[in-house]
């Protein structure tokens, strides 16, 4: 018996709708990350691209669970001696509400070559609308 391995060209991708109004930050990423994996599907192999795309709307409403929106805090250094940058989540939310979902499901996925390709296929629109068109979306709770 052998192990079965997914080949780019057997991978068929469909396109997901996610409305982030009033979800928590944390369990709505974890389901973005294992679909833009492919670890929803039986074909799934760790060193190729199985996974779909995802479309997120609404991110600027997505939320914490207890005093977190006042106590994460987002931290970057600017490679300068004193450099070191910190926002509360209530900040970056409403500076870069896009940037919130980008660094939690970044941090799910792979490092490396392989992460940069299955990142690309998540798109994050901060309303009701999208820009997407010309795909069938199926919607997910």
């Amino acid at each position: 018996m052998s192990t079965f391995m997914a080949k780019k060209e057997e991978i068929q991708r469909k396109w997901y709708l996610i409305d982030a109004k009033d979800k928590i930050l944390g369990r709505l990423c974890t389901k973005i990350a294992s679909i833009l994996r492919g670890k929803t599907k039986p074909i799934f192999t760790p060193h190729v691209d199985t996974g779909d795309y995802v479309v997120v709307i609404n991110a600027d409403k997505v939320k914490l669970t207890g005093k977190k929106s006042e106590k994460k805090i987002y931290r970057r250094h600017t490679f300068y001696p004193g450099g070191l940058k910190e926002m509360k989540f209530s900040e970056m939310q409403k500076k870069h509400p896009k940037r919130v979902i980008e660094l939690a499901v970044r941090g799910m996925l792979p490092k490396g070559k392989l992460g940069d390709k299955i990142f690309k296929k998540l798109k994050i629109f901060t309303g009701e609308t999208h820009n997407i068109t010309g795909k069938k979306l199926e919607i997910l709770n």
